[in-house]
């Protein structure tokens, strides 16, 4: 059986690479790509510490991921309809183009 720690350090690196796409990237889709790499690292070590718990016949972890997964989905569906809006009213998704959104 692989350990725990494994699964935990390849969830580590997973967000590291998701938060370092969505903070280094100028494409409105490559940081959605990077925000969907974090919540799947966190459904990682929901799936982890459930199945490493004391209580793994329960399906607690699983709801959670399940939720996980559908919140994601909704944040992907309504995070491309701001894109396609963006880009049919000002013809790129560079986001240091967009400073006319700055207040």
């Amino acid at each position: 059986m692989i350990p725990l720690y494994w699964y935990l350090i390849l969830s580590a690196l997973i967000f590291a690479i998701g938060l370092a796409g969505a903070l280094s990237r100028r494409n409105a889709i490559l940081v959605l790509v990077g925000i969907e790499l974090m919540l799947n690292a966190a459904n990682l070590n929901f799936i982890a510490f459930w199945r490493y718990g004391p209580d793994s016949e329960a399906m607690g972890g699983l709801m959670f991921v399940i939720f996980s997964i559908a919140v994601a989905a909704a944040e992907a569906a309504v995070g491309l309809a701001l894109i396609i809006v963006t880009y049919r009213h000002y013809k790129t998704v560079n986001l240091d183009k967009l400073d006319t959104l700055k207040g």
